[in-house]
């Protein structure tokens, strides 16, 4: 029995994945396309475009609870304001470098259950209650690296 390229490729997926997208890599380089394992590629890709969702909405998150307890936890504002301030330019930083249009169409259709989450987490952190129900921020004043509420 002749055992096909394809399923030397579907193998080595389950044993070595790493090995895997390297010989993927060559083939879709050399054009070889025939020889593509393209069940667990397409897998690959899918998993991939997910990370990437999922990255851009976490640090769309932590923006908004560092926001959050910038602008509402008052007993801790001396004590912690720069270190919410630095926290909230570097998750920007990061998210404006990973930002396309398509992830901003996400995030736009996202916020409110990105702020819920937000606003769950910074409820617990601080034991406060005094959180708007509704995302009090655009998305726009989220990704400004310059804007911060005005105290």
């Amino acid at each position: 029995m002749v055992v096909k390229k394809v399923d030397k490729l579907k193998e080595l997926y389950e044993i070595d994945d790493y090995l895997w997208i390297e010989e993927t890599v060559k083939l879709l380089k050399e054009r070889r396309f025939d020889e593509l394992d393209l069940e667990n590629l397409i897998e690959e890709l899918e998993d991939l475009g997910s990370e990437k969702r999922h990255k851009v909405e976490s640090l769309l998150e932590q923006i908004i609870r560092h926001l959050l307890l910038l602008e509402y936890w008052q007993d801790e504002y001396d004590r912690n304001y720069r270190h919410w301030q630095a926290e909230i330019v570097g998750f920007r930083n990061q998210l404006n470098d990973r930002m396309t249009t398509n992830f901003y169409h996400y995030l736009e259709e996202n916020l409110s259950k990105v702020y819920q989450k937000a606003r769950k987490y910074v409820q617990a952190k601080s034991g406060l209650d005094t959180f708007p129900k509704d995302c009090p921020y655009t998305l726009q004043q989220l990704l400004d690296e310059d804007w911060f509420p005005i105290k």
